[in-house]
């Protein structure tokens, strides 16, 4: 059986389902089929190349900074080393606020309208995912709709992993270093991210026996990975996933997440139904700790970031 199963989302088999069980309580990676959005990937993968191959100058215009969250970096780091990597960051695009939070590049035809087409697509995708992980796990429906992720609190970003460092040689003065791999080994906050992958490769998660091994391309599906609050919420019987992506030696790599997050109001902890009267974590707000999570990703404060083991009952 592969380690990283394939579910048709349409319509998943008996076998499928367990087999996606054992690999949440693995690893948890596995990957959809039957998804319906071919046409849909292909746009997305075109507007993101065109972005990352545009002029320096037209990324620079719309630079991430701590009071522009959103928008174009190229120096985040993960447990203090900085990634091989350029993102661009975006919410969800119906969001109103007083002011706008998403920062679009000028000048790149039909950018935004294919983020936007993207967002909402793989926004639905996610909450189909979370409900057919909720169904594996017996949730019943009052449950599952309390642990259901939300748009208006996700993420999506498109990364461009580079050979050698993706910060020009003049501008690495009193940088932190670059890590050893790629992107440094890491659990992502949230429910559970939607991936896509081109087909360079460089993806390995680690399982629950301390192998790590690769997650490969696999053409026309989405990868999915769990993350701390589906962690905390099963109270450890699903794993959030422990990924890395390892450097790029002849070829850059892209890759598009879709980070699917609690709502903003979240109470996170574990199901009486799967803890019983032994939890494994006490209870903390999403905004606690997705803020404690985000506080190294512009500079290094001097100490890791918050990780779910702060809430673990000891």
């Amino acid at each position: 059986m592969d380690r990283v199963p394939v579910v048709d989302i349409g319509s998943p088999s008996d076998t499928s389902l367990d087999a996606l069980d054992e690999a949440c309580a693995d690893h948890g990676f596995f990957l959809l089929a039957g998804h319906g959005l071919d046409d849909l990937v292909d746009r997305t993968w075109e507007a993101t190349r065109r972005f990352f191959g545009a002029d320096r100058e037209l990324k620079e215009s719309i630079r991430r900074t701590e009071d522009q969250a959103l928008g174009w970096f190229d120096r985040e780091l993960t447990k203090r080393t900085r990634d091989h990597k350029e993102v661009f960051d975006f919410i969800d695009p119906e969001l109103i606020s007083d002011r706008p939070m998403n920062r679009w590049p000028a000048g790149l035809d039909g950018f935004e309208q294919a983020m936007r087409a993207f967002f909402d697509a793989f926004a639905d995708l996610a909450t189909r995912t979370t409900r057919l992980v909720h169904d594996t796990l017996g949730l019943d429906a009052d449950t599952a709709d309390h642990c259901a992720g939300a748009r208006t609190s996700s993420t999506a970003r498109l990364n461009h992993y580079t050979v050698g460092d993706p910060v020009p040689a003049g501008e690495r003065v009193g940088l932190n270093d670059l890590g050893p791999t790629a992107l440094g080994a890491h659990t992502d906050p949230g429910v559970l991210t939607l991936l896509l992958q081109d087909d360079t490769g460089g993806l390995q998660t680690l399982d629950r026996s301390g192998e790590w091994f690769d997650v490969p391309p696999r053409p026309g599906t989405v990868v999915v990975n769990l993350g701390d609050t589906m962690q905390v919420r099963t109270n450890d019987r699903y794993r959030a996933s422990v990924h890395r992506v390892v450097p790029m030696t002849t070829t850059d790599r892209f890759s598009i997440p879709l980070f699917f997050n609690p709502r903003r109001d979240a109470i996170i902890e574990p199901l009486p139904e799967l803890a019983g009267s032994e939890p494994a974590y006490r209870s903390f707000t999403w905004r606690e700790f997705i803020n404690g999570r985000m506080q190294d990703n512009y500079a290094d404060i001097g100490e890791d970031d918050i990780q779910i083991g702060r809430y673990r009952v000891v």
